[in-house]
């Protein structure tokens, strides 16, 4: 059974001609590759009406649709694994995501994650994302804190995923970085990609990849570090580690994009040691804005710092005194 039909028309700023798959999998995030080659395969996406290939090279102003179907459930296991709450009705469920919980099952991790979670708290998630992603339209890194929408109606996932695709969405996270920055407000723009070298790793300093553009602005300095608040205008992997890290001003508890960089030595010793222990990247999404996929509602949502973030900043205030 059909969900739902997606076109899309391609951009008319396209230089290059590129591979259908590999436009649908940069238009289409909440679907992974192989699910969209599928669908091509199952000859379930049009080019200009007529049939799609892997490797056809779409050109600007091509239109493409794209059905999708309805997938069978998930057969990961459902785990009473507590959930806050922040809102829920029948298409979509907001929750407040603790540092520490893998978004959706990966690298042979299948269980103890959010959406085995969700499956415990319902069943009948949408399936769009596939097997191992049921609900899930978006996602935080495992040691990033803060709010998530979650599709519960597959209309629901369409109609989320198309505003993330768009960047309509609001997404605002807190931050605590190394370094005082000097100005009160910025904006960082460029490329994404996965760092050839380092495939864990994404990189800002390529000369192709995706764009880039996080707004930020200073909610607080302190003595060697500041409270930032980032905006996302787009959303890629690790998009405001990768940012600030490589303007000089890396998240603190960064086991990644933090690697080298050293705790201050004027620090007083119980200070030094909190940023030293402070094991995860000190980053949470506290706002999340969208407009209701079904119902049109404007809606925002959002959560305070997480224990352990509010601590390491009253520890920095204190040593401002």
């Amino acid at each position: 059974m059909e969900i739902e039909r997606i076109k899309i028309k391609v951009s008319d700023d396209l230089k290059e001609r590129i591979r259908l798959d590999a436009l649908l999998v940069r238009e289409l995030g909440f679907l992974s590759r192989a699910r969209i080659q599928r669908l091509i395969k199952e000859g379930r996406v049009w080019v200009n009406s007529g049939s799609g290939r892997c490797s056809l090279k779409v050109r600007s102003g091509d239109l493409i649709e794209v059905s999708i179907p309805s997938l069978v459930p998930s057969k990961l296991e459902p785990e009473p694994i507590p959930l806050k709450i922040l809102y829920e009705d029948e298409d979509l469920l907001v929750i407040d995501k603790p540092a520490g919980l893998l978004t959706h099952p990966a690298g042979g991790q299948v269980s103890g994650t959010l959406v085995n979670a969700l499956l415990y708290h319902c069943p009948n998630l949408s399936g769009i994302g596939g097997e191992l992603k049921p609900g899930i339209v978006h996602r935080l890194d495992k040691l990033t804190s803060g709010v998530m929408v979650v599709a519960k109606s597959d209309k629901a996932h369409i109609g989320l995923a198309e505003q993330f695709r768009v960047h309509s969405i609001k997404r605002a996270y807190l931050a605590v970085v190394y370094g005082v920055m000097e100005r009160g407000s910025g904006r960082i723009e460029g490329l994404i990609q996965r760092n050839p070298r380092q495939r864990l790793k994404m990189t800002g300093r390529a000369k192709t990849g995706k764009v880039a553009i996080t707004g930020w602005r200073v909610r607080e300095r302190f003595r060697h570090f500041s409270l930032l608040e980032c905006e996302l205008w787009t959303g890629r992997t690790h998009q405001i580690r990768v940012h600030l890290s490589e303007a000089g001003h890396p998240l603190v508890g960064d086991p990644v994009y933090g690697r080298g960089w050293s705790v201050p030595e004027k620090l007083k010793p119980e200070l030094k040691t909190k940023i030293k222990a402070f094991k995860r990247q000190a980053l949470h999404a506290y706002l999340l804005g969208f407009e209701h996929p079904i119902s049109r509602e404007k809606m925002s949502f959002s959560s305070e710092l997480p224990e352990d973030m509010e601590d390491l900043v009253n520890r920095l205030r204190e040593f401002d005194r």
